[in-house]
Order: structure tokens, then C-alpha cells, then sequence
């Protein structure tokens, strides 16, 4: 075959999955630009539109659609020797595209990179911190990571975390201000920091667990947010009350910037597993990953 074609059909293929010539871009490495005069040398080899394209949609035409029918069984097949030739190297090399939501990547995964950096220093990682639910397939990632309840159908897991641990906090500031609750009852008359879910877009219910028992409420919420960072900063500068993962307010309530409150009341959130297609052939970079952020 032609390689300027096969080459072509490859980008035909990553445009339709990224929905749109700059994500393909992106995720190519090139620029939009040369990824449109790829598609146009395509089109006019193979004399026949593959994409109905305007200023703010694409979609591929019947033709095109038939193409990709035929097109992905032998693409994926092509990704799987190479998987297999990747994993019959002695030493693991590449790139591997992770997608995390931002408390296993700033807790879990960037701890343990130095130390993986180290023994595998040709492999190189390719982080998005990305709150919402994502398929990690049509996105084209290595593997995702979530809490155990929110993984994805058909899919392998790895245990990369205990349960995280969870705790209820404020300034002493807002507490010399407002007083200091003693249970969820409490907070109706206190101002609550809380999360807004990226995918949903709705307000996260606080949750809590006393004696076995577990229950969800809303609080009086006056400051929302969709970062967890943002949301320890604002209760370091007395905003409000907030729960924290508590390896990311450990430093804060050493220094007594952070209060704990309401002891015994803070639930714990389900282990993190790194999750990736069952069929996908994994290289010898992404076994070298897992192995590093597993948990024994």
C-alpha cells in the first residue's frame, strides 16, 4: 500500500476519535494545519469525501463510516504486535498516557514517578488531571485511574491505593469567628466549602460516617469549586468549613494553619485502581507502570 495512504487512513482514524481536527492535533503532536492538507492528500487519492466538516462540527460521511468499519479492526491489530514486540524488549521504553482524577494524581502517582523516573528513565509519562468521567478508549489513554465504584465496563483494575482517609477542617480564624460544630447537625448555621463534580456539574452532598453508619446530606455551602486545592486554600484563608483527603491537609493541621473537626464523624473514600481495556496488549513500559504504582 501507498505509505502516504496508510499514514493518511491512521489520521482519518485519530480525527474521527478526537472529534475535531485540534484535539487530533494535540494529540498527534502536529499542527491542525498539516493535519488538514493529510486528510485533503487522502481524500483526493482515495477520490471520495470521507468528512462532512463545518466551522463547528465533523462528522464522517457514509462512506467514511464504512471505511472506519473496516479501518479499526486493523488498527487495533497493528497496536497489538506492537504491544508484543514493546513487551519482548529487555527494557521498557516509551510513552504511556495516564488520565487521573487530581487527588490520585497529586497523592498517588506523582509521589511514586521520582523512583520509577529512576529505574525506567526511557519511559516517559504523560499525565491529564481530569476530574470527570472519561473514556479512556476514544481518548486514546494508556489507562485511567478512579475509585473503585466509578471504573469503567470491560475493564482490567489494579489496586493502587488503600481507602483514603477523610477529615473535616477549618482556619482558626473562621473557628474564633463562627464557633466550632460538633456534628453534621452543626453546620446548618456555618458557611461550607464544597465540590462541584466536573461531569454532572452538580454540588457534591457531604458525606459522613459515625459507628458503622453512613449518610449523605446538603450543607449551607457559600463557596463552590470543581479543584480540591482551591478548596484547602479557601479554607486556610477562613472561608468556610471543608473536607479534605487527609494526606492533602496532614502539613496544614500540623502547623495549625487547619483545625480538625468533628472527630469521628469524616468517612473514607474507596481505594484508587488503575483500570486499562482488557484487550489491549500491554507494552513493557505500561507493566513496568502498573508494577510501580501497585499496591501489594
Amino acid at each position: 500500500m501507498d505509505r502516504d495512504v496508510w499514514s493518511g487512513l491512521a489520521v482519518f482514524a485519530e480525527i474521527v476519535d478526537a472529534g475535531s481536527f485540534a484535539r487530533a492535533a494535540k494529540r498527534l503532536g502536529i499542527s491542525s494545519s498539516a493535519l488538514s492538507h493529510a486528510m485533503r492528500s487522502l481524500e483526493a487519492r482515495l477520490d471520495i469525501r470521507l468528512l462532512n466538516r463545518t466551522t463547528r462540527s465533523l462528522a464522517p460521511t457514509d462512506a467514511g463510516q464504512a471505511l472506519l468499519a473496516r479501518l479499526r479492526p486493523a488498527i487495533d491489530s497493528v497496536e497489538d504486535v506492537i504491544g508484543e514486540l514493546d513487551s519482548a524488549r529487555s527494557r521498557p521504553i516509551g510513552r504511556i498516557r495516564v488520565n487521573a482524577h487530581k487527588p490520585a494524581a497529586a497523592y498517588l502517582i506523582l509521589p511514586r514517578l521520582p523512583m520509577f523516573s529512576r529505574e525506567h528513565p526511557d519511559v516517559s509519562i504523560d499525565l491529564i488531571v481530569d476530574d470527570g468521567l472519561v473514556d479512556i478508549v476514544a481518548e486514546r489513554f494508556d489507562c485511567g485511574v478512579r475509585h473503585d465504584k466509578a471504573l469503567q465496563a470491560d475493564m482490567i483494575s489494579v489496586r493502587i491505593s488503600a481507602p483514603l482517609e477523610l477529615v473535616f477542617v477549618a482556619s482558626p480564624a473562621y473557628l474564633d469567628l463562627h464557633g466550632r460544630p460538633a456534628n453534621p447537625e452543626d453546620l446548618r448555621s456555618h458557611r461550607c466549602i464544597s465540590y462541584r463534580h466536573a461531569t454532572s456539574g452538580a454540588i457534591h452532598r457531604w458525606e459522613f460516617e459515625s459507628d458503622g453508619e453512613r449518610r449523605d446530606e446538603s450543607v449551607p455551602t457559600t463557596f463552590v469549586t470543581n479543584d480540591i486545592d482551591i478548596m484547602r486554600d479557601a479554607a486556610l484563608k477562613g472561608l468556610g468549613i471543608c473536607s479534605l483527603l487527609m494526606d492533602q491537609a496532614a502539613s496544614h493541621l500540623r502547623s495549625g494553619e487547619l483545625v480538625e473537626i468533628m472527630p469521628g464523624w469524616a468517612p473514607t473514600l474507596p481505594p484508587c485502581h488503575i483500570y486499562y481495556p482488557s484487550k489491549r496488549q500491554p507494552t513493557a513500559a505500561f507493566k513496568a507502570f502498573l508494577e510501580a504504582m501497585r499496591v501489594f
